[in-house]
């Protein structure tokens, strides 16, 4: 993901969790812009093993899990 697609699907500072159907929202991104950057996205997929670092979880059909992350950040779970 280009920066900035990833400002786009996380567009609050330190976020780095966000759910699809937020995401597909009309006063978001919306679904035909969403289609198009994951489009691109899933085009250059590379394996796990050559990210740099992985910086954003997007949850798809799991909006039951946003209770747990308020903020929409990875460090909201409690470890």
């Amino acid at each position: 993901m280009t920066d900035d697609e990833f400002k786009i699907l996380f567009p609050d500072p330190g976020q780095d969790i966000e759910f699809i159907e937020d995401a597909i929202d009309r006063d978001r991104v919306g679904e035909c812009k969403l289609g198009a950057i994951m489009k691109n996205v899933w085009a250059r997929r590379i394996k796990k093993t050559d990210v740099n670092g992985i910086h954003g979880t997007i949850f798809y059909e799991l909006f039951w899990k946003k209770r747990y992350y308020p903020n929409k950040r990875d460090d909201d779970i409690e470890r």
